[in-house]
């Protein structure tokens, strides 16, 4: 039986009814970052800010806990790969290169970010992108935002039910997975949901690179918080950071002892040892993946008028509020330096529906 019955290429219905054209098929890989682009190809669309900026935040509940508040934006790395993906695609694409890859499959839900940071990269470097959607029930209905312009960047989605998405991302390291996957879409690098492999892991951590060269004796007195999905970003940031600093993961979903896992699976694989300088906070995840009460869209309506800042929902906003709660109570020294990472815009608002 075939597995994939969702399968749509691109071309599918999109919001209103209109359909994205599919895309042409694709030349050679493009060039690496750091090569010259040539005047047709560039290596993303837009400029990709690196390092990202840091950005102070003054804020009385942190001010009364004595703790200073920095903001490390890489939410406005590029506007095509949202947030931090950038750093977890780059060394998987530079990989796929060096492998002959002409195509990189991947997992993720109907409003991914990652999945949409896949196609757009994937585009501007010449590799054909497929992910796998979980939700069968998807493949008729009308395009999200979000997956539609997977699509507009010439991504193949193949929408599987769900008992057969958790198997497959369950059993993605098993070779008989892989063989059942290259059979059906052909050879491919394969990249788990959320992109959090240990090239993804090392390529974080030079968010902690940054830091070192863009805050003044970074080290014992800081700590550097992020949202935690699938736990690379977590797992390259503890990985990255100087003597003495620490990581706090703000898990968004309810998995306590999983994530524990998948961080210390994703430092034996991407550095091959153990890290002792991070922690996961479990309280903070409003309910589980993707959930957000009432109390989480005050905080975050409330953060943007007080600051400017409309945090995305289902990350940034989570570890800001962990993060102010915590202080709040208490949880941080008198003179900790908290840096909170932005991994991600925030949605777009829905349209007003026509009159």
């Amino acid at each position: 039986m075939d597995v994939f019955r969702g399968s749509r290429r691109p071309g599918g219905p999109t919001p209103g009814g209109r359909r994205v054209p599919a895309a042409p098929t694709p030349g050679p890989p493009g060039p690496a970052a750091g090569d010259a682009p040539t005047p047709d190809h560039a290596p993303l669309p837009g400029p990709v800010r690196l390092p990202s900026p840091v950005q102070p935040l003054a804020d009385p509940a942190f001010a009364r806990a004595g703790v200073e508040l920095f903001l490390k934006r890489d939410d406005l790395i590029n506007p095509a790969v949202p947030g931090n993906k950038w750093r977890k695609l780059l060394p998987n694409l530079h990989a796929a290169r060096r492998l002959g890859h002409r195509r990189v499959l991947t997992f993720g839900g109907a409003y991914s970010n990652h999945v949409r940071a896949v196609a757009a990269a994937c585009a501007a470097w010449g590799f054909e992108s497929i992910a796998l959607i979980r939700g069968e029930e998807l493949a008729d209905r009308p395009r999200n935002w979000s997956l539609a312009r997977a699509e507009a960047q010439g991504m193949r989605l193949v929408f599987v039910d769900r008992g057969t998405y958790r198997r497959l991302r369950r059993d993605l390291a098993e070779p008989e997975t892989r063989r059942l996957l290259e059979r059906r879409f052909g050879p491919c690098l394969l990249l788990p949901e959320g992109g959090s492999n240990g090239l993804a892991a090392r390529g974080a951590a030079e968010v902690a690179a940054e830091l070192t060269a863009q805050l003044p004796d970074f080290g014992p007195r800081d700590v550097v918080a992020c949202a935690v999905g699938t736990g690379g970003t977590l797992a390259g940031l503890a990985a990255g950071l100087p003597p003495g600093a620490r990581a706090l993961g703000v898990a968004v979903l309810n998995a306590p002892g999983h994530l524990e896992r998948e961080v210390a699976r994703l430092h034996a694989e991407g550095f091959h040892r153990a890290f002792g300088n991070w922690r996961l906070d479990h309280g903070h995840h409003g309910g589980g993946y993707g959930r957000v009460p009432p109390e989480l869209e005050a905080f975050a309506r409330d953060f943007a008028d007080r600051h400017g800042l409309d945090p995305e929902r289902r990350y940034v906003a989570k570890t800001l509020r962990c993060l102010r709660l915590l202080a709040t109570q208490g949880a941080f020294p008198p003179g900790t330096r908290l840096t909170a990472v932005v991994t991600g815009p925030p949605d777009p608002r829905p349209e007003p529906a026509p009159a």
